[in-house]
């Protein structure tokens, strides 16, 4: 099967999030992104910020893929099962991720960007 999980509020709690000085590992949910791996399964890293920030966090996270691109909801027929944070149709099966401290707005700065 092939799998995807996002970076963004799924893989790390971003620092908007914590309260600390830096994004953190989300423990419980690279647990399950090692379980399927461990199964065999094709695995991808994936994330709006695209495929060099995917890297930085597969790296600092020490996570290996089978692919790390950027998110496209174009490959919705084409992955299994997608984790993420997110409401939108990633995959065949979608598994939403809670959010940590979900009532901070992520990025206040898109707030506006439809006047």
């Amino acid at each position: 099967m092939k799998i995807a999980f996002d970076i963004d509020d799924t893989l790390i709690i971003p620092v908007v999030a914590t309260g600390f000085d830096r994004d953190v590992p989300n423990y419980d949910t690279i647990a399950i992104y090692q379980w399927f791996q461990r199964q065999g399964n094709y695995m991808i890293l994936w994330s709006g910020g695209g495929e060099d920030y995917v890297k930085m966090w597969a790296e600092r996270l020490g996570l290996t893929a089978h692919e790390m691109i950027a998110k496209d909801t174009r490959f919705a027929d084409q992955i299994d099962i997608a984790f993420d944070d997110s409401d939108i149709k990633l995959a065949k099966v979608n598994v939403k991720v809670k959010r940590l401290n979900n009532s901070i707005i992520r990025y206040p700065e898109k707030l506006n960007s439809n006047k």
